[in-house]
Order: C-alpha cells, then structure tokens, then sequence
C-alpha cells in the first residue's frame, strides 16, 4: 500500500468512470507542467540483505531500503512513459534497468564478442564497473539536458522539473 492506503487493484478494479478523471487530471497536469506535491511524497521501508536477520545482531548496513510510491503517481509514470516512449529509447548496448534484457544476456553477448576477438588471434581486454548504485544518484539537471537533447517538449520539461524538485520520503519502521 503506498502512503494514502492505496494499491494497484484500487486502479485496476475501480469504476471506469475513474479511469476518465484520472486521464482528465493526468491531462490538466501535462498542460500545466504541475504534479502535486501528494505525487512527490514516498516511503521507504527497510529490507533486511541476509536470510538470517533474526539470529544475528544487524546493523544499518545489513537493510537496503525500498521506495514505495503513491498509486497515482506510478499510474501517472506509465501514462507519460506509454505516450512519449519515442523520447525515452536507449542505447543497444545498454542492459542493465532495460525491460527483457538481462545480466545473462549481457554475458552471452560478452562471450561472442570476445570469442570473436580470440578466434581471429586478438586479445581482448575487459574491464567492468559495478554502477548499481548509480540509479540512486542521477544528476536531475543532467538528465533535463538529455531530454532537452532529444527536443522534448518545455511542458514536458517543466513537468519532470515539478516532479523532481521537492521531493520527499518518510521511513516507515513497523507501523510508524
């Protein structure tokens, strides 16, 4: 549930007639280059990284947190992600945060290039950088310029510029 009580069978099984206001709302943001601060707001709650955290003293590093977003924000993301999909493509070469593209396939491409390379007598020389975390730590001014890059739209612009500024998160422990 995210912060207002809400999931996503709220969205998927609710009345038809809010799917209407919902596309209404999306549509006056979109225009207005707003998102209220209620899609702004999230939670994080603590993950425990070990299979035995309750036989072991843990420590802050032994959680990763997890963000849970409000309902309607999420719903909003995959509106604007389905209609300006064109504006959000990546690079053939990238695998990692990409839908249908795994670590595996990344390796199997791997091992034909260097297969390729060694076959013909080359050498390959590998090196490889774990960003996992990078996710966490993107540059929002930078990423405007990509897309400005790409000419997306100033409302566009300005929306994503609403969304990313002020944000907020609460960490919910137990029930508090």
């Amino acid at each position: 549930m995210d912060i207002d009580g809400l999931c996503a069978e709220h969205i998927q099984f609710c009345h038809p007639s809010v799917a209407v206001i919902l596309s209404k709302l999306f549509t006056i943001m979109l225009l207005c280059s707003y998102v209220p601060q209620g899609f702004r707001c999230n939670y994080i709650v603590r993950i425990p990284k070990i299979k035995d955290s309750y036989s072991k003293a843990m420590t802050c590093d032994d959680f990763r947190g997890i963000t849970i977003s409000p309902i309607l924000s999420k719903t909003f993301e995959q509106c604007i992600l389905d209609r300006f999909q064109s504006f959000f493509t990546t690079s053939n070469n990238q695998f990692g945060f990409k839908k249908g593209v795994s670590c595996n396939f990344a390796i199997r491409t791997l091992r034909g290039v260097v297969d390729d390379i060694v076959s013909t007598g080359g050498t390959a020389s590998i090196c490889a950088l774990d960003i996992s975390k990078a996710f966490d730590k993107v540059n929002h001014h930078a990423l405007l310029l990509k897309l400005m890059d790409r000419l997306v739209s100033i409302e566009l612009l300005n929306l994503f510029e609403s969304w990313l500024s002020n944000c907020f998160s609460y960490v919910k422990w137990k029930s508090s």
